[in-house]
């Protein structure tokens, strides 16, 4: 029993060492953002947005979404920062959030229908992300980076097999008002 205690606190302790030493893959307002999604769709949504905004910056294309970003900014606060290492670390973590949030709700409840729509959304999205970052990919410079995009693609993989396992998705039928 004590040594059962001690192990716990000793794994404890270097976890929090390891997360200390370690950057914030989310900003501030975007942790507020996933306290407050309390549904599992809405939650993986802002984990997409999060990812998203990361790749805005590593394209360079902050300039050419300045409107939608000004507009976004009182709600997501200002893009984050970071060498391009350091943000596909942050896209890579942030998957890794969102699979363990589906994963999650999963466990609790595997029935829910918002796991398998949540799963495709983050599907679809990774898939998009990945398209953008394939060639930068091919360019990586560093172990910090290298590690980086295994990391992703390591996510990206678990992603795709769960999705494959989802049954065939039902569409809703229009209902006739006679």
């Amino acid at each position: 029993m004590i040594t059962r205690f001690l192990l716990t606190l000793v794994i404890s302790l270097l976890l929090a060492n390891t997360a200390l030493a370690q950057r914030d893959y989310l900003t501030p307002q975007e942790v507020d953002l996933v306290k407050e999604a309390q549904i599992l769709d809405k939650r993986i949504d802002v984990f997409i947005r999060a990812a998203e905004r990361r790749l805005i910056v590593i394209n360079g294309s902050a300039a050419a979404n300045a409107k939608q970003l000004k507009k976004d900014s009182e709600r997501w606060g200002e893009l984050p920062t970071g060498s391009r290492a350091e943000l596909v670390s942050d896209i890579a973590r942030i998957i890794d959030a969102a699979i363990d949030n589906i994963d999650d709700v999963s466990m609790h409840d595997e029935r829910n229908p918002l796991i398998g729509k949540s799963l495709r959304k983050l599907s679809t999205s990774v898939n998009s992300i990945m398209t953008q970052l394939k060639p930068l990919s091919a360019q990586a410079k560093g172990e910090a980076e290298i590690a980086s995009f295994e990391q992703l693609n390591e996510g990206v993989q678990s992603i795709t097999e769960a999705t494959a396992k989802l049954p065939p998705e039902v569409e809703k039928k229009a209902k006739n008002k006679n």
